[in-house]
């Protein structure tokens, strides 16, 4: 099964809610925990690269970060694809890789290349009528190779035409062929009620943590999922909390006298929990099961051997 079918089966359960993650340990943090789909941030990947969110990661990087999140984990990934990198022609191409990297959905914005994330001041975008052609090419190479594939178009006209230029362009965008509309930098619950009720199909909102300082109304998802919302992104937050982890962690360990941190264990999990969690005992049991003991008990001498 597609992980395309495997999101449209969610889907029609209820609200699917997808938090950001970035590599391939978060996608497992996502799926262990219990959450049915993530999200891939074009924020959080630029962000592996030392880089803002200002259009400068290409197709190929992009793609090779769906394949590594999708290979990390059984959920479906939704993947930012930015504008797709160019015009209809690299849209279609751009599906194609996605499709091929795992992914089971992509989310395709109406600004204009270079873009930049949706809650920095500047944005343009393209005519509706050209985002428009770049969904129905995107909706041709999905008919034609997975029709479960998820589009998700995203208008960013929201903080510079309001919302109804907002709501007008998902209808064209859903019409053209797209599954999900997503305002990006819509405001407040009432913004929220009146775009579910205005637009012809599916509803994408990100939820904006607080914490986060972001601009969109904090609301409860039982309550945006009584709206009739149909996907929540939780984003930006996973990647502020490691930004702050780490940051807090490397200039403790520089201002300590000593250089080490010793006892500390605030800090961080065990190397046990770690381990574990990445599936280190199932790789042993494997080396029990099909190994020669031989090898098995000279890779691990001293060590209590881990039946399957």
């Amino acid at each position: 099964m597609s992980k395309g079918k495997v999101l449209r089966m969610a889907m029609s359960k209820g609200m699917v809610v997808a938090p950001f993650i970035f590599d391939g340990g978060q996608a497992l943090f996502v799926e262990k925990v219990g959450f049915s789909a993530a999200y891939m941030t074009g924020f959080g990947t630029a962000a592996k690269y030392g880089l803002p969110d200002v259009g400068l990661l290409t197709l190929t990087e992009m793609a090779d970060n769906v394949r590594i999140l999708a290979n990390s984990a059984d959920i479906p990934i939704i993947a930012d694809a930015d504008t797709g990198y160019g015009n209809y022609s690299n849209v279609m191409r751009t599906v194609q890789e996605y499709e091929r990297a795992g992914a089971g959905a992509l989310h395709l914005e109406d600004q204009v290349w270079p873009k930049r994330c949706g809650h920095m001041a500047g944005k343009e975008v393209i005519p509706a009528e050209e985002m428009a052609g770049k969904v129905r090419a995107c909706a041709a190479v999905r008919d034609a190779k997975d029709k479960d594939f998820i589009i998700n178009a995203r208008t960013d006209v929201f903080a510079g035409m309001g919302l109804d230029e907002a709501i007008r362009r998902c209808n064209l965008y859903l019409k053209a062929g797209a599954d999900l509309a997503f305002i990006d930098g819509i405001k407040t619950r009432a913004d929220i009620e009146k775009a579910v009720k205005a637009v012809k199909g599916p509803l994408s909102v990100n939820l904006m943590d607080a914490i986060t300082g972001m601009k969109t109304e904090l609301i409860p998802i039982p309550e945006l999922k009584k709206m009739g919302v149909g996907r929540v992104s939780i984003p930006v937050a996973s990647i502020m909390v490691a930004h702050k982890a780490l940051l807090s962690f490397f200039q403790a360990l520089k201002a300590s006298p000593t250089g080490i941190l010793a006892g500390q264990t605030q800090w961080a999990s065990s190397f046990e929990e770690y381990t574990d969690f990445v599936g280190l005992k199932e790789y042993r049991a494997m080396e029990n099961e099909y190994l020669p003991c031989e090898r098995v008990e000279s890779k691990y001498k001293g060590q209590k051997k881990i039946v399957g």
